[in-house]
């Protein structure tokens, strides 16, 4: 299994990725073809997408910078986050099925628990 900070740089750059193409395909192939308000809701799917993905970046520099639990946690903590709540949202834009709303509030406590740990782990040290 290769370190941690190679494996959240690795899936930083996989959400980034898919972040641009799910962007693209809603900009391109879904206008028009579902409702505004269905859109709306894929276009913030893949925007939250792309901002953490760049800051699962930082917390694989982090994991450098201050290796611990704390910087670990707020990698993994990304990771589902981006996973819950962009995909989540890219259920609910595509599927219309609305229960998927549910879900995404589990994926936005994860990315805020991320952010949490990655303030955490630079103040701790080495924990």
């Amino acid at each position: 299994m290769p370190a941690l900070d190679r494996m959240f740089f690795a899936l930083g750059s996989l959400f980034g990725l898919l972040g641009v193409a799910a962007g693209a395909f809603g900009a391109h192939a879904l206008k028009g073809r579902i409702a505004p308000e269905s859109l709306a809701v894929f276009e913030t799917a893949s925007r939250y997408q792309l901002m953490h993905a760049l800051v699962l970046l930082a917390a694989a520099w982090a994991c450098v910078q201050y290796p611990g639990a704390w910087t670990r946690a707020a990698g993994w903590f990304f990771a589902a986050g981006i996973a819950i709540f962009s995909g989540s949202l890219y259920i609910l834009a595509l599927s219309g099925i609305r229960a998927w709303g549910a879900v995404t509030p589990v994926g936005g406590l994860l990315l805020l628990a991320g952010w949490l740990c990655l303030a955490l782990g630079p103040l701790t040290g080495n924990s």
